[in-house]
């Protein structure tokens, strides 16, 4: 019996106990006295009953209404605590059990945060389809190696039209991992690899080899031109020694391979310097230790060093500097060095004209930069140019002694003072190479 049917069957003993004495124990003429305080516990009775009843009826409706938001996912809702003895006790067991809920939803939202952030922390391309084969995760490499933009769910078929995907895919939501295969995807070269979730669906993987070839590429490229450059040296060193060493050699004929032989000699020591010098700045094994230079002292030296090879083309040599940008902030050796390469470059790279050392002053820093009047770069050579051992007419740049890797010490040099370099020309009107130091400087 529930708690107010248990007290209206209080109110109802009552009564019948107070109608019981009247009867027993008072005379007849008394009975109407004892009637009537029964009739008022009786209506007390009822009054409690009704009172309770209705305090149990709102109870249960509070706990049905907090049941159900938290079922339809509201964990906040707040079941009553206080009540009629029963109700509350299963008000107490609700509120217990929407904390656990609480707690449980927590460590699922925080382990699938911690899962999303590793997943686009990643520079590997991962996205997870379920078992109909809808993408229903994709991380940000994933979504720039594929190009899609789609928001997840979508269809697989979004992802590529790579048939060799499609079929990766369709293996691995057959259960059958696929891969690691390479195959070309947009323009870029990637390892593919699909493996099978054990509730079904598929976990696609995409690494993008695109930049290691490049790099592949780059060594290739390196080490045939470096074998290049010395074997051309090499060549003429050991043949004119060779002839040297018969004794019927002519005394100007033994002077003038001497000589070649020599010139050789210091091409391939020029060589073998700039690559020493690009390992050790690559490598971080000079730091730039950066201040304020004055670029005037430091300009005319170099020019002044130019100056024989450049009397030889009749090539006049000017310094323009404008007022404000007399000062650069940068390591004075390396700021020699810049120079040197670019007017040197400059100088090899022009018949006739002029070579000018110039300096603008910027908003946050200094260009500084050498233009000449030479034969200039085609436009599709000058993206190239700081690369190493890259040249836009080879033959004439060896012929004129050059070593390929001037501009490409001049890029790592200046980078290394935060800096950048950039190169404009107009084929028969000149080149202009210039390098940007920043007012703060490296370090």
């Amino acid at each position: 019996m529930t708690g107010p049917f248990r007290l209206a069957g209080y109110g109802l003993l009552v009564i019948a106990a107070f109608a019981a004495a009247a009867r027993v124990f008072g005379p007849a003429e008394d009975s109407g006295s004892l009637l009537a305080p029964a009739a008022v516990a009786a209506v007390v009775a009822v009054l409690l009953a009704w009172a309770v009843a209705r305090s149990s009826t709102q109870a249960l409706a509070r706990l049905r209404d907090a049941t159900r938001s938290i079922a339809a996912g509201n964990l906040d809702a707040n079941p009553p605590l206080s009540g009629p003895p029963g109700i509350a006790d299963v008000g107490v067991a609700v509120h217990d059990l929407a904390e656990q809920l609480r707690k449980r939803t927590r460590a699922v939202a925080a382990a699938d945060a911690l899962f999303a952030g590793l997943i686009e922390s990643l520079t590997e391309a991962i996205f997870v389809s379920d078992a109909t084969g809808k993408v229903i995760r994709i991380n940000r490499a994933g979504r720039d190696v594929f190009g899609v933009t789609d928001p997840v769910p979508f269809a697989a078929d979004r992802l590529s039209r790579v048939r060799a995907v499609h079929q990766a895919l369709q293996s691995a939501l057959g259960g059958t991992p696929v891969g690691p295969l390479e195959i070309d995807v947009r323009a870029r070269h990637v390892s593919l690899s699909t493996r099978p979730l054990p509730g079904g669906g598929a976990v696609l993987a995409a690494l993008d080899l695109t930049p290691l070839r490049r790099l592949e590429a780059v060594r290739r490229d390196f080490v045939a031109n470096v074998s290049h450059e010395l074997r051309t040296p090499l060549t003429v060193v050991r043949g004119f020694a060779e002839t040297l060493a018969a004794d019927d050699v002519a005394p100007d004929a033994r002077r003038e391979f001497s000589e070649m032989i020599r010139a050789n000699t210091a091409r391939m020591q020029r060589i073998v310097d700039d690559l020493l010098d690009l390992s050790r700045i690559e490598s971080g094994g000079w730091v730039p230790q950066p201040g304020p230079v004055e670029i005037g002292p430091v300009a005319s030296e170099v020019l002044e060093q130019a100056g024989a090879q450049a009397g030889e083309k009749n090539l006049s040599l000017e310094l323009e500097i404008t007022p404000g940008a007399g000062v650069v902030r940068a390591d004075r050796v390396a700021l020699t060095q810049i120079l040197s390469n670019l007017v040197e470059n400059a100088i090899r790279h022009t018949a006739a004209g002029s070579v000018t050392v110039f300096a603008e002053q910027a908003s946050d820093g200094t260009w500084l930069g050498v233009k000449d009047t030479g034969q200039g770069i085609p436009q599709e050579h000058l993206p190239r140019i700081f690369e190493r051992f890259y040249r836009a007419d080879p033959g004439r740049s060896r012929q004129s002694g050059g070593t390929g890797l001037g501009l490409a010490i001049v890029k790592h040099l200046v980078e290394a003072h935060g800096g950048v370099v950039a190169a404009e020309s107009h084929v028969g009107r000149g080149t202009t190479v210039r390098a940007f130091f920043p007012s703060g400087g490296n370090g």
